[in-house]
């Protein structure tokens, strides 16, 4: 076995620890299908030696998965499995070569709308926001979508003024602790995105890749993520390609001066080596000085493992999270939410 990473004297390899990891910890409860897979592939030293040929951040599981899935794999037992590999191996490695994990998850809204409402109702103004590693910008939408918080003893619903039941995703979401939930959404008057490579809600191409970033069983998150997918291309936000830390400052410059800047990110910091994310918290500070802006954070500890070693949540023991992500406003902690938006624990 190839000891890529890893100790000295068989042990498992870096890349086996990161799957058997993915399907112990963050797919169980998620995806038994992935579950299933990643151990497989933990447990299987040739694939993993293939899987070690691709550069460090093509090896993450939920790429080759959704690379798998997006060229056909079905929900199937891993030997079954292992067969289409092999089978397709060569258009497997393409994939992942070529496309990356740019989950757009809308529901991620219902884990930052208090925050988002909480700063316009402080502003007193309405919300320009700009989410770095956007992907397709569908969670430049939070005005646009509905919202069912659940906190045991009742829902508390939120709506879009003037939207017809039906025409917008409703997100789910339980929570636990203070949230101040608000009375309406909030109102939204510029929306802009950066990503390396974003991706068209108008091409098909895209839209299946979106769809295979879906863990296999969640066919609710498939069907939230068509009917975001309908409000993007009925009013497609700005997105520019291009590194975040490059494009940053000018694209927030674009922002008009009468509404409160936002900047937000969720399993975005990761992909960032240490140098480049303290690169982007100075800028961060100074868009805060210079502008009054708004910082949301949504990041978690394993979305991707870094080669340098460094935690991209310093601020809470991954023990606390537990495959969760963690809310900062502005660097303070204020949550700790489900990676799909599906639950909020307010700290």
């Amino acid at each position: 076995m190839e000891t890529d990473g890893a100790e000295s004297g068989g042990a498992e390899s870096a890349t086996a620890r990161w799957y058997r990891h993915f399907g112990t910890v963050d797919a169980p409860g998620n995806s038994e299908c992935y579950a299933e897979w990643s151990v497989g592939i933990a447990d299987d030293p040739g694939l993993v030696r293939r899987i070690d040929e691709w550069p460090y951040n093509k090896r993450q599981p939920l790429l080759l998965l959704a690379a798998a899935r997006f060229l056909g794999a079905r929900i199937s037992p891993y030997p079954d499995f292992r067969a289409f590999l092999d089978a397709r191996w060569d258009d497997v490695s393409r994939t992942v070569l070529t496309r990356a994990t740019q989950t757009n998850e809308a529901g991620r809204c219902a884990a930052l709308l208090p925050s988002l409402a909480r700063i316009a109702a402080a502003g007193g103004r309405p919300l320009a926001l700009l989410e770095v590693g956007a992907s397709a910008g569908l969670a430049l939408f939070p005005d646009r979508y509905g919202y069912a918080y659940d906190a045991g003893a009742g829902v508390t619903r939120l709506a879009p003024a003037g939207a017809a039941p039906g025409s917008y995703p409703v997100l789910d979401c339980a929570f636990t602790g203070p949230v101040p939930l608000p009375a309406e959404l909030p109102r939204v008057v510029w929306r802009a995105g950066i990503d390396l490579n974003p991706l068209d809600v108008r091409d098909p191409d895209d839209v299946a890749w979106l769809e295979a970033l879906i863990w296999p069983e969640q066919d609710f998150r498939r069907e939230r993520l068509r009917r975001a997918i309908a409000i993007a291309r009925a009013d497609p936000p700005l997105l520019v390609a291009g590194d975040l830390n490059d494009r940053l400052p000018a694209l927030a410059a674009q922002a008009p001066a009468d509404a409160t800047l936002v900047v937000f990110h969720s399993a975005v910091m990761a992909y960032l080596d240490a140098e480049a994310r303290e690169r982007f918290r100075s800028t961060m500070s100074r868009l805060a000085v210079e502008r009054g802006c708004q910082w949301l954070s949504n990041e978690g500890h394993t979305v991707i493992i870094q080669a340098d070693g460094s935690s991209v949540v310093p601020e809470m023991d991954d023990s606390r999270l537990r495959g969760r992500f963690l809310l900062l406003h502005n660097g303070k902690p204020t949550a700790i939410t489900g990676p799909h938006g599906q639950s909020l624990e307010w700290l």
